[in-house]
């Protein structure tokens, strides 16, 4: 399996990008799931359904299954410090390829996606972490011209535009990407 997370900051289009390499990806016969950092409270379950009433009874995991697919809710018992490598644990090791939404200081090597502000907004540009994080392998921009900082030759520079370039860019380099879980750590999933 090979992992690679895509860092930016909001509204910078990582799910629209995701969506476009996802679809990519699949196109050429690779399996592909995602993991995705959400900074709020987030709830699949809906209000009244029997899965619901089970956590509310107390139940801290539920899993709910069809011949289509599951989808396993889990309750924590106080706010956890989410860490990567244990999302990526939880899936099937045997997909080609995670792609990691969020998780910005995350180990993983991983996509910086900037974008310029609008001309018209005001807002100056968002800073780029590539400068100060070692994990930015790439960085997919809408316009090469206006980054504020040029990386290094080492940090391959990427048309945010073209995401089939991208996912070709992934599959050439996909040695780069081979998740090897930290020392200790087990999937419970192979």
């Amino acid at each position: 399996m090979k992992a690679l997370g895509f860092a930016a900051y909001s509204g910078m289009g990582k799910t629209t990008l995701l969506e476009q390499l996802i679809a990519a990806l699949r196109a050429r016969g690779q399996r592909v799931s995602t993991v995705k950092h959400a900074h709020h409270d987030v709830d699949i379950d809906i209000p009244g359904k029997d899965s619901w009433r089970h956590r509310q009874a107390g139940a801290s995991e539920v899993l709910l299954v069809c011949d289509r697919r599951l989808a396993l809710v889990r309750e924590f018992e106080a706010e956890q410090d989410l860490d990567v490598h244990a999302m990526l644990a939880e899936l099937d090791q045997r997909v080609d390829w995670v792609l990691i939404e969020g998780f910005k200081h995350g180990d993983l090597p991983k996509v910086e996606i900037w974008r310029a502000p609008d001309a018209d907004s005001g807002k100056p540009a968002k800073p780029l972490r590539f400068p100060d994080d070692p994990q930015v392998v790439a960085v997919a921009t809408d316009n090469v011209a206006v980054l504020p900082v040029q990386p290094p030759a080492h940090i391959t520079l990427l048309d945010l535009n073209q995401p089939v370039q991208i996912a070709d860019w992934m599959l050439a380099n996909a040695a780069r990407f081979e998740y090897q879980a930290p020392q200790g750590q087990t999937s419970n999933k192979e």
